[in-house]
């Protein structure tokens, strides 16, 4: 195998253009012993080498008084072409006016004739050259490819050279695309560029009557500088406007995060770290498309950090807390304990105890869940154990399985060793998955149910018709339990439309045959329509809130009597 040449033994090539012969011999008699010389003996030579055979050319020197095409006609022709204009030019000439000249078109350096000092012209064509390709690397990575804004380390750059010499007042914006990677899954890479091509355009034709500075930073997300604005929600609007315009439909929604006149002294990171915070706030959140950063964002963020840093000894001091509630079938004249759900809790030595709705949302965001998830795998099929060696009698365990969990290869394996530790079969460590899920996933989450179902394992979707593509979901996701979302239960005595639905979804169930578990079950009249219905199985505090395993024993000891 060759040997790799790195840049500095890479030999570039230079063009020397000059009509007197002699000169071109003695200027490449001193190059050719560092460089590989290319001849032309007028500018207009040189010109057709260059868009000929002739490639990858370093430099060119240039003589200015040649017949055809001289050298300051070719270094017009040059700046015009963008392909050449980026290869510096050194003018040879013994007039100063002339240098003067060359060097306001764009000539990079001059060499004074005659060539009587070799190591100065070698020492000003090595550094013309590394001048222009370190010039050459940082454009290259100075803008996106896609959009043409800045990158976001330029950006960061750009901003502080700039605030170093102006105290205006500005505010830092963060715009994300929801939902954008369904755009390259469902239409490909080709049209998601397309998209934030348009995006890029429509932010900086809304905003350019103020002073604004743009990047895009991962996949979705554009960072924008701009001169302080009071109220964005019309700049918002302008701009969801013309992306739908532009896209034939609503379809591109933009979300906005918005930090407003961060001190100066604060480090810019910092400041569009804060504007993100405000604008992850609102995903999901139809009904806004700006959020402000504040102080009760602010100290909502330490919240979060400190739960964050707190996980790992939160598993390891049992501090998480595993809850069971009942789910009862309700098909007979006596209702008959079924199965369990197991529900986590947080009980923090120094913050008490905290809500799932704080934790949980925030450990699926950065991907924490999956301790979580596996911590109350393990102690759910633990706890199913203990009640078989107890009361040889076996309560099957729902355990949530979040959206990360679906991607980890190695689900399966990790819940055959949980099974294989605690003796127990899969039927009884049933998996809950959230429609929502769906969503992000679709082919992925059908192939791991269906291997994960090919194992024994009984699928429930929870929350069904909580989104907006259930129907299409049950039609190709293999599950064994539907589990109507409680909020449905909730409005159906109030509510005539939540009433029809709730009788649609079960219709929907005894299709597809399977049963199906409602959710927030609290009064008998609720239990009654429901049963009246065909509803199979019964959750919520009409029975019993989630309860420790000691508590949730009664429900076993009463069902054994």
């Amino acid at each position: 195998m060759d040997r790799f040449i790195s840049a500095d033994e890479y030999k570039r090539r230079v063009m020397i253009i000059d009509d007197e012969e002699i000169n071109r011999l003695m200027l490449g008699n001193i190059l050719e012993t560092e460089y590989e010389v290319v001849f032309a003996k007028d500018g207009q030579e040189a010109w057709d080498l260059l868009h000929g055979e002739e490639k990858d050319i370093s430099l060119l020197l240039l003589d200015l008084l040649m017949p055809v095409m001289n050298g300051f006609e070719l270094i017009s022709k040059l700046n015009e072409d963008d392909e050449l204009k980026s290869i510096p030019v050194i003018v040879m000439t013994s007039e100063k006016e002339a240098e003067v000249k060359s060097i306001k078109l764009g000539a990079s350096d001059f060499i004074t004739k005659p060539y009587d000092m070799p190591e100065v012209i070698l020492a000003r064509c090595e550094r013309i050259i590394k001048l222009s390709e370190e010039t050459t690397l940082i454009h290259s990575t100075e803008k996106d490819a896609v959009t043409g804004l800045f990158t976001r380390d330029y950006f960061f750059e750009y901003i502080r050279q700039i605030e170093a010499h102006h105290n205006s007042s500005v505010d830092a914006l963060v715009f994300n695309i929801d939902h954008f990677h369904l755009v390259n899954e469902m239409y490909g890479r080709k049209t998601g560029d397309s998209v934030l091509v348009r995006v890029a355009n429509t932010l900086e034709e809304v905003l350019k009557e103020k002073e604004i500075i743009s990047c895009r930073t991962e996949a979705d997300t554009f960072y924008v500088l701009c001169e302080h604005i009071d109220d964005y929600t019309p700049f918002i609007a302008k701009i969801q406007e013309l992306l739908g315009n532009a896209s034939g439909s609503s379809k591109i929604r933009l979300r906005a995060g918005i930090y407003q006149e961060a001190a100066k002294d604060m480090e810019v990171e910092l400041r569009f770290d804060r504007a993100k915070i405000a604008c992850d706030r609102i995903r999901g959140d139809y009904s806004r498309t700006v959020a402000y950063y504040n102080n009760e964002l602010y100290q909502k963020s330490i919240y979060h950090e400190r739960l964050i840093r707190d996980v790992d000894d939160a598993i390891a001091n049992e501090d998480f807390k595993v809850f069971f509630q009942p789910k009862y079938d309700i098909t007979s004249d006596t209702p008959k304990l079924r199965s369990a759900e197991a529900l986590i809790r947080w009980q923090h030595p120094e913050l008490g105890m905290i809500s799932p709705g704080d934790f949980i949302p925030l450990f699926e965001s950065n991907g924490l869940i999956q301790k979580v998830d596996n911590y109350v795998w393990k102690t759910a099929a633990s706890q199913i154990r203990k009640w078989k060696e107890k009361y040889n009698y076996s309560v099957a365990v729902s355990v949530n399985v979040s959206r990360i969990d679906i991607f980890d290869p190695t689900l399966q394996d990790k819940l055959r060793t949980i099974l294989e530790e605690n003796g127990l079969d899969a039927s009884e460590l049933m998996l809950e998955i959230t429609e929502s899920a769906y969503a992000d996933s679709a082919n992925t989450l059908t192939e791991v149910a269906e291997s994960l179902r090919a194992s024994g394992f009984k699928i429930e979707m929870d929350d069904f018709g909580s989104g907006y593509s259930s129907l299409n979901m049950i039609t190709t996701l293999p599950i064994d339990v539907l589990k109507l979302d409680m909020k449905f239960v909730r409005n159906m005595e109030k509510d005539e439309k939540s009433l029809k639905l709730v009788e649609l979804i079960i219709d929907i169930a005894k299709f597809l045959d399977v049963p199906v578990v409602a959710e927030g079950v609290e009064t008998k009249s609720q239990l009654d329509t429901l049963k009246d219905l065909g509803c199979q199985v019964i959750q919520g505090y009409y029975f019993s809130k989630p309860v420790p395993a000691d508590e949730f024993e009664q429900f076993i000891e009463k069902e054994l009597k």
